[in-house]
């Protein structure tokens, strides 16, 4: 199995308390199998549940963990922000906290590594309700006639890139649902190879 020498992996996060333990103990299994050296960042985006003190937990006994917390909840967009302008190391994941993707589908994205800047996941089966499936489909269409970007799924919440990139396309200005566009768009038109994979 392809390996990576190391890989930055981090989770926005806000009020998952029911979820971020889990979540984050699942990487934590899978990530020996993929990379030489890893860490593992938890955004918090200003939680008022339990999220940062479980996650304070983990980094008593996990020393890859990290907790990055924001003040008060500055939305998806600059959770994801953070947690790119944090990464350390060569190789960057980032994924839902929430748990709705399987992190050891990490493993479909590895064989390309080699050949691709940017592997992202698409969701085959959408289990969100018809109004978000629908305003899914309007996304699609939207980025492809403003942007040109014509990807499957391009707010999907699993992402494997290069670090590479992130430096190369500077600051993201966006904060919001549309940062991850802002993000596909900036890559895409840097000339960066990408591949989809379906999770």
């Amino acid at each position: 199995m392809k390996h990576l020498s190391q890989l930055s992996v981090f989770f926005p996060a806000y009020n998952e308390e029911a979820n971020i333990t889990t979540t984050v103990l699942n990487a934590l299994k899978v990530l020996p199998r993929v990379a030489d050296k890893y860490e593992v960042i938890v955004v918090n985006d200003g939680s008022t549940d339990a999220t940062a003190p479980l996650i304070q937990q983990l980094t008593q006994t996990h020393r890859q963990v990290k907790l990055i917390t924001h003040p008060y909840n500055l939305g998806y967009g600059a959770a994801l922000k953070t947690g790119l302008t944090s990464a350390r190391y060569d190789w960057i994941c980032f994924t839902d906290s929430d748990g709705q993707f399987h992190f050891d589908e990490i493993y479909k994205f590895l064989p390309y590594t080699d050949t691709h800047d940017l592997i992202i996941g698409f969701r085959q089966q959408r289990t969100d309700n018809p109004i978000r499936r629908f305003l899914a489909r309007l996304l699609r269409l939207w980025d492809t006639l403003l942007f040109g970007l014509n990807l499957h799924d391009v707010d999907c919440g699993f992402k494997l890139f290069k670090k590479k990139v992130v430096d190369t396309i500077g600051p993201l200005v966006t904060q919001s649902a549309i940062t991850e566009t802002e993000f596909m768009v900036k890559a895409t038109r840097a000339k960066f190879k990408i591949k989809e994979v379906g999770v």
